[in-house]
């Protein structure tokens, strides 16, 4: 097969005849054909100009892939907001400060979840972020949590060598002490996985309460220093082919970020942009917040995939 082909659905959605979903209903129904032939789920097509796709017998105009820039977000996601792009009660989202592109959008890598804050990473490479967020990587997550609860070191080698959760056995790489005073104190765990609500059902099942809980690293991408809480920073070539080397995707040749001063003051306006754009949103009264738009530390360094 094929390097050049693509999912049907996907060139579809690309030249404008419905979102992907809707795609997928029409080749379900029987609706789209491909030279000739009913199209079915799963078809890939390489786009070309002869090549004839009809829906219900009407032929489609079909724009070809274009080259685009791999880009990287860095966010630091505050406490409250929700992993989604809409949401029905109107909440804030972790899209709502985001810059808008045209011809581009941006695609959480993961999820943390409302309760959860710190380092969110977003790029426009779909195909980035399913590596990035499957299981086989094992991408190393720290996060900075704080407990309340008697921690001793049976509870600790227990965290370290295995827990049974509902959903199979898991486990912290590492757990550094970080300080504290009586029963609040302050760790760094590291984890390979991401499943739902992880970090904090293994402290749960030691007896152990979290009280606070912020994602500081994501593999060797670290939360930026001075990024303040609903700001965003955009990765430079170097981490985001750091990344790209990590699921095994080529390395990109050009980046859209500014280099030198110039980078210095677009960083700091991106900055009080998404800061101020947050400040709107979260004064708003929660049913007239908008459900999704496209504008826009605590802990030291620590990696986990869990939440």
């Amino acid at each position: 097969m094929s390097d050049k082909t693509e999912k049907l659905q996907k060139v579809l959605a690309r030249s404008g005849h419905g979102s992907r979903r809707e795609i997928e209903g029409y080749i379900q129904q029987g609706r789209i054909s491909v030279d000739g032939k009913i199209a079915t789920l799963g078809d890939r097509i390489e786009v070309n100009p002869a090549i004839k796709i009809r829906l219900d017998g009407r032929i489609l105009n079909i724009k070809e892939p274009q080259k685009t820039v791999c880009r990287v977000l860095a966010y630091y996601k505050p406490e409250g907001e929700l992993c989604t792009r809409h949401d029905p009660e109107g909440r804030p989202t972790v899209f709502d400060r985001l810059p808008k592109m045209q011809g581009a959008r941006w695609i959480a890598v993961g999820r943390l979840d409302i309760n959860t804050s710190g380092l969110l990473l977003f790029t426009t490479d779909g195909e980035l972020a399913n590596r990035l967020m499957h299981p086989s990587r094992e991408v190393e997550r720290e996060y900075a949590v704080r407990v309340f609860g008697e921690v001793d070191n049976a509870k600790l080698r227990q965290l370290t060598q295995g827990v049974q959760l509902e959903d199979g056995p898991a486990s912290f790489k590492t757990i550094a002490f970080k300080g504290g005073e009586g029963i609040n104190q302050w760790y760094n765990v590291t984890l390979t996985e991401g499943r739902n609500r992880e970090v904090r059902r293994l402290w749960e099942a030691v007896g152990v309460q979290v009280s606070r809980l912020i994602r500081v690293r994501y593999g060797d991408i670290d939360l930026p220093k001075g990024l303040p809480r609903g700001g965003w920073a955009e990765l430079g070539l170097e981490q985001t082919n750091y990344l790209r080397q990590l699921v095994e995707l080529d390395e990109e040749i050009v980046t859209k970020v500014a280099v030198g001063r110039d980078q210095r003051r677009v960083k700091a306006n991106q900055i009080r942009r998404a800061v101020r754009r947050h400040s709107q949103v979260a004064s708003r009264p929660a049913g007239k917040r908008p459900a999704s738009s496209s504008r826009q530390n605590a802990g030291k360094k620590t990696t986990s995939k869990g939440r």
